[in-house]
């Protein structure tokens, strides 16, 4: 009797461990996630992971530079939109917390892992292509006449900070009751006028 093949060929091992350990991620947070324990659920061996990733590490690492690289899309996206400073940066704020709110395991894990000391130089390099998109977006605006000079990067972290810490005070994506997207709008209303050239 022949034995059943293998569920997973070398090429497509690699995309179902990312895929099961972003579940994982996600449900229950890096420290849930094993690579014997996915090599079980794929049906694989424990020792095909280690074909694709050395360690877990080298797994969570893959998982943080595919997820930069998903909000670079969402972000470029968001940039590319056509009118004035104030209507783009509000796309791209939306679309920051609205990756923020579908993805909020794989947000933590894409910072925690930018921030090692370790870090390797392809995730900082997709990183930085992400954030570029907000940078761009201020030299727009500066361009235009509506947003006062100074260091693009330094005046994007304004508006990232404000991001950040109102998904840090949400709860399931709201926050005292109101949803975060309703908040975004004040947000950068309130963020506008501290940036118009005086």
């Amino acid at each position: 009797m022949k034995e059943s093949p293998r569920p997973y060929h070398h090429g497509h091992l690699r995309e179902a461990l990312l895929k099961a350990a972003e579940k994982a991620l996600e449900s229950g947070g890096a420290q849930t996630i094993s690579l014997r324990e996915l090599s079980r659920e794929l049906g694989v061996s424990h020792t095909s992971p280690r074909r694709h990733f050395a360690d877990k590490q080298a797994l969570l690492d893959a998982l943080a530079l595919r997820g930069f690289e998903r909000f670079e899309i969402a972000l470029g996206r968001a940039a590319a939109a056509s009118g004035d400073f104030k209507s783009r940066l509000t796309k791209l704020t939306r679309a920051y917390v609205n990756f923020a709110l579908k993805h909020p395991a794989l947000l933590s894990l894409m910072f925690e892992a930018k921030h090692r000391v370790d870090a390797p130089r392809e995730l900082l390099e997709a990183s930085e292509k992400a954030f570029a998109h907000a940078h761009s977006t201020y030299a727009a605006g500066q361009a235009a006449g509506e947003v006062i000079p100074g260091d693009p990067w330094r005046l994007s972290l304004v508006v990232f900070a404000a991001m950040q810490g109102l998904m840090v005070l949400s709860t399931n994506g709201k926050f005292k009751g109101i949803p975060l997207d309703h908040l975004v709008g004040e947000i950068i209303e309130r963020i506008i006028l501290g940036l118009r050239p005086r």
